[in-house]
């Protein structure tokens, strides 16, 4: 007969090592290809020492002239708090009672739940490596009826996501019950007969301000990265053009790797965009017949290539953004890798109060830190 103990040592033994290969190595283009390492982390904190890449000392001079000095001005050193990353899955009492007298049939309650999670989890962590922590999904363009939202951005959506609606006359805290890409729709699960909208309203992950990881937003858009000022650290600002859509072409990209090389002194090894972004930049390739499809062993997904470097799709990329990335340059700071919230006596299984059902979590300790901003780069479309 499964007990609850044995349930445990299911998930520990049996799924942990599983989960966490999945989550680390089948996440998105751009996760997939960044290191992930503890070697940085000490308690609550990523530690890391920034510099231009060029701290001087170096010269030709006289056989007993002054030997060169560093310029230490261009070099900081930064810590960052590591950010709280939590799944949880739940399963009932009575699905454990129901299959306790063949071990096939719990583990196929446990395979169910598990696979929820691991999909939750991976949807989540790639949105967030484009966000800046603030856990901004889209806005709000119209009310269609009183619990269906026009939306500039549905593909970021899932059902059950419990959101918080920036509104003119409260936070409007609901869930999502339901998401129609193709109309750019959701129904969430609260009446809103009584608010009107004036199209500019915010949709964030409800009370995740501030919480989810430093994505590529936060790096790129904002004028201090890692507590420093840009205008101070010229290494912590990346390079960002602005392009017209309709006037992008092939020489804009190549002149982007181009500047990459240049001023960061590395050169990008992916771009980053949406699908509709890649069409376009499929169609300007193929212009000057020099398209090439191709797999990407290392990523796993497939990619057209400018200028030898590929170019990934990814659905929670913003239509307007085109990022040009040293993909070495990123590293996941992590406390430890994804394991499970034990309680007294190591249990992972927790009843939920007032409820008959248990739940587990998940659990990592991150930040997404970017080791050289200056040798990254970013096409803003209009």
């Amino acid at each position: 007969m499964i007990k609850l103990e044995d349930a445990d040592a299911i998930l520990r033994d049996y799924y942990l090592g599983a989960v966490s290969a999945q989550l680390n190595g089948e996440g998105s283009p751009f996760f997939n290809a960044i290191e992930k390492s503890s070697d940085n982390v000490s308690g609550r904190y990523a530690y890391y020492a920034f510099s231009s890449g060029n701290l001087g000392g170096v010269a030709a001079v006289g056989e007993t002239d002054d030997l060169p000095s560093p310029h230490d001005d261009m070099y900081l050193e930064a810590n960052v708090e590591l950010k709280n990353l939590y799944g949880t899955m739940q399963i009932t009492d009575k699905a454990i009672k129901a299959s306790s007298n063949v071990s096939g049939t719990f583990l196929n309650v446990l395979n169910t739940e598990m696979e929820g999670l691991i999909a939750a989890a991976k949807a989540n962590l790639a949105r967030m490596l484009y966000g800046d922590s603030d856990g901004y999904i889209c806005t709000v363009t119209s009310k269609q009826s009183d619990t269906v939202l026009v939306v500039d951005n549905a593909k970021q959506f899932f059902e059950g996501y419990a959101i918080m609606i920036d509104h003119a006359d409260d936070a409007i805290n609901t869930t999502i019950k339901s998401v129609d890409v193709n109309a750019g729709t959701i129904t969430v699960t609260t009446s809103l007969a009584d608010k009107t909208f004036e199209g500019n309203e915010k949709i964030y992950i409800q009370g995740a301000e501030e919480k989810e990881l430093t994505g590529l937003a936060g790096i790129f858009e904002y004028d201090s990265l890692y507590g420093r000022s840009k205008n101070a650290f010229k290494f912590l600002k990346p390079i960002v053009e602005t392009y017209e859509r309709a006037s992008l072409t092939e020489e804009n990209l190549i002149d982007m790797i181009d500047k990459i090389e240049e001023i960061g002194g590395n050169k990008a090894d992916m771009i980053l965009c949406s699908f509709k972004t890649r069409k376009k930049i499929a169609s300007l390739m193929s212009a000057s017949r020099r398209i090439v499809n191709t797999t990407d062993i290392n990523a796993g997904y497939s990619s057209i290539i400018v200028n030898d470097v590929p170019v990934y799709a990814d659905k929670f990329c913003p239509e307007n953004r085109i990022y040009f990335l040293n993909s070495a340059d990123f590293v996941l700071c992590q406390l430890c890798d994804w394991s499970w919230l034990e309680g007294d006596g190591g249990k992972i299984l927790h009843q939920i109060p007032g409820k008959a059902a248990y739940s587990a979590t998940l659990v990592k300790y991150a930040e997404l830190i970017c080791k050289k901003p200056c040798g990254q780069g970013l096409i803003m479309l209009t």
